[in-house]
Formats: C-alpha cells, structure tokens, sequence
C-alpha cells in the first residue's frame, strides 16, 4: 500500500482527495431516494444554486411523471435538460437575470393549489441567484449592500440574515407564497450544521433571524443603507416568517449532500491509502489568513507531521472569509494557502491543497491551489515576495505563476470549501 501511496506522488494524491470529496456532493448519486410522491395535482420545480442544473437533470432522469418548472444558475453552470428551464444569472452579485427569474419563480408558487407540488432545488449561491427585493428596494441598492458585506469580511450567515430581511422570496417567503400547496426542498448544503435556514438563505425554511439582527449586522460593518432602504427594513412587514408559521406548515425538506459527508468520503480514501487521517470537521470558518496560523501551528507542534511521525492527512471544511485591503485576486482557499505557506516556511514534507468544491474560488476560474515544501523557494527565484501578495489580496496571481492553481471548471454542486494538509515522506 505504501508504495501505491508514493507512486501517486503527493499532488495527485491531494487531487484525488478533492476529486472524492467532490464525487460525495454529486446530485446523480444522492436524489433518487429523497423524492416525495407524485401530487394528485401538478408539480412545479423551481430551484437556485450552482447544483441546480446537475440537480435538475438528475430530476428528470428519475421523476415517474410529468414536470416543468426553471431553475436559476451561475454563468457558466447551465446543462441541458428537455423540460425544465435553465436560467444563468449573476452570483455572487445579483443581477437584472435573476431578479426577472425570481419573479417568474415567486409567480409560480402564487399559482399553486392544495392538489400541487412546488419541488424546490436549492445549493450553495441560491442567495444571490434569487434576487426578489422588497418593494421599495432596487435592484441597484441591492448590489451595493451585497458588495459592501462580501468586501468587509463578513460571514457568509450575516449576510444571509441580512438578505432574507431585503428580499421577497428569501427566508421562508416562497413556500409562503406557495400556501396551501405542499412544498419540498431537496438541499445540498454548503453550511457548517447544514441549517436549512441558511441554504440558500432558506426560501422555504421558516427564518429564526430578525430585522433586528440585520440592522445589528450593518451596524457592525459600518455599512450605511440609502433611507429608503432602512426605512423598508425596519418596517414591520419585511420580517420574514418565523418557523412554525402557519403557512410553513406544509413545507417539508431533505437535504442530500453535505460538506460533512465530503469530508468523510475524503477521509475514507485517505485511510485506504495508508494514512492516518485527522478530520476537524466542517465548522471551520473566520478569516482565511488567520485559520492559517492556526492550522500551521497544529502542524508544526504536532508529532504527527514530524519527520519520524506516521504518514498524516489533515481535513478541514467550512467557509473563511477575506477582508479585501489589496487590489489582487484569488479567492479565500488561495489566500489561505499562501498564509499557510508563509507560516509553514518550507517545512519539509508537507504538503497541501485547499479548493472550493463548486470549482470557483471567490471570484476567480480556479478552483484553488496547492502549495508544496518549496513553493516558497521557487517564488523567489522568478522575483516574487510572498508577503507582498498576501498583503494585496494577490495569491491568485502567485499561484498562477507558480502553476500551482487547481483548475476544474464548474464542478455544478457545492458543499463548500476543503482543506488537505499531508505530511508525505518518500521511504526512500
């Protein structure tokens, strides 16, 4: 097994663990056996995410009747399918696209009756991608808010509560809308606990935060709305429904795949590969930059990524932040990793990849990176200071020129980010 393990070379052996934990969040593996039954009326699939196509193409390969319906997507994340409308639409700034597809969205579920079926498909982007503000709210006032909170560092549940309290579909909203029809979501979460509340910013989920809470959430980022807008949030009508309201009392939901899983289904590999496999869960969230001092600092104290320790991978999950100072570009995994270099300083034998697993780091075309003992050594050679980038928000660009990006393309699931850490020595 060990000489398997080395001929596979660590890089591979990094790609392959994504590659697993990836193949976990597949919707064609994971739909089938959360299907509700047929209504006696007419169903009507809506959906948002970057799983939605992968998601409704697998619907209707295993649906037994009749559907229709349109689900919103990124650019970039379509598929074909013969009835279900896909739609591309901007994430995760939301744009004129998926405004016009949330309101075709919301009118379907207006026009359901007791006898029919709403079949929600929602993932990871189905926030930004479901973009119905309140009336009072522009579009416009929208993008600016969203902008502002991504920039600031803010986590991705405060501006999730924040959105659900500007929108008309979020935060319960759409099943709302739908009522008296039965509603059901199939998720595929990319939050730490998995709250249905959060996916998506919950569209068919009654909504536990409060206007309160999102004025707090502005507040703390020094984020100030025109007047028109905080006039409409603190309006009694722009609280969402909470749980157990009344017309949230047929909507149910299961959730399909979770970053939990993927890591599982990773660590598993791992261990088929004859290492020794600490898994720190999904929850690992904060600021991209710090969460690698602090996974340094386990390596670099730990026996087990010493020379003389066993062969070791270290997983982790969740969703960093970055606080955008520089004028680079590169997503949170990419910053993390070049944090992470710095820190590790060329520790031999340890190497590391950390991805998004919807293939799109942030903003970029990149799924991620990987670093290695000597990414360090070979920046300086072409005249690159790694402190330099970290500083302007630039690892996208220092990966790049190492050829140490990953690069899958849309992968059309989500159950966010995933960290590898292996400590791998040649026995030789």
């Amino acid at each position: 097994m060990n000489k398997i393990l080395f001929d596979a070379g660590p890089r591979n052996l990094l790609l392959d663990l994504f590659s697993h934990a990836v193949a976990r969040a597949d919707p064609s593996g994971n739909m089938a056996g959360s299907l509700p039954q047929p209504p006696t009326g007419k169903v009507v699939i809506v959906g948002a995410g970057k799983a939605g196509a992968s998601m409704a193409q697998t619907l209707e390969k295993v649906w037994p009747g009749p559907l229709e319906g349109l689900v919103l997507v990124p650019y970039g994340h379509a598929l074909d399918c013969n009835f279900i409308e896909i739609i591309e639409a901007g994430h995760p700034i939301p744009d004129s696209a998926g405004q016009a597809g949330a309101q075709r969205i919301f009118d379907l579920a207006c026009s359901l009756g007791p006898d029919d079926l709403l079949l929600c498909l929602l993932s990871g982007g189905g926030s930004s991608l479901l973009s119905l503000p309140l009336p009072g709210v522009s579009l416009k006032q929208k993008q600016s808010i969203t902008s502002q909170l991504l920039i600031c560092g803010a986590s991705i549940h405060e501006i999730n509560t924040v959105r659900k309290h500007l929108s008309n579909i979020k935060g319960g909203r759409l099943a709302q809308a739908a009522y008296p029809a039965r509603t059901v979501s199939l998720l595929i979460s990319d939050v730490p606990g998995d709250d249905p509340a959060t996916i998506a910013s919950g569209p068919t989920t009654g909504d536990p935060t409060t206007i309160d809470q999102a004025v707090a959430i502005l507040a703390k980022y020094a984020i100030k709305l025109p007047k028109a807008v905080d006039t409409v949030l603190r309006a009694p009508a722009s609280e969402s429904p909470s749980p157990g309201h009344v017309q949230l009392n047929r909507s149910r939901l299961s959730i399909i795949a979770t970053p939990a899983e993927a890591l599982a289904a990773a660590g598993a590999h791992a261990q088929e590969r004859g290492l020794t496999v600490i898994n720190r869960g999904d929850a690992e969230e904060g600021i991209a930059r710090e969460l690698a001092c602090v996974h340094s600092r386990l390596v670099i104290d730990s026996d087990q990524f010493s020379g003389t320790g066993p062969k070791t991978v270290m997983l982790s999950g969740g969703e960093t932040t970055v606080v955008v100072k520089g004028q680079g570009t590169g997503g949170r995994n990419q910053e993390y990793l070049l944090a992470l270099a710095i820190e590790l300083n060329g520790m031999a034998n340890i190497f590391a990849i950390a991805c998004d697993t919807d293939g799109i780091d942030g903003a970029s075309k990149v799924a991620g990176a990987i670093i290695t003992p000597d990414t360090l050594s070979r920046a300086r050679l072409l005249g690159m200071n790694p402190r330099t980038y970290l500083a302007d928000n630039n690892a996208g660009a220092f990966f790049e020129a190492l050829g140490d990006t990953v690069v899958t393309g849309p992968t059309r699931t989500n159950v966010n980010d995933f960290r590898a850490i292996v400590c791998f020595r040649d026995p030789s």
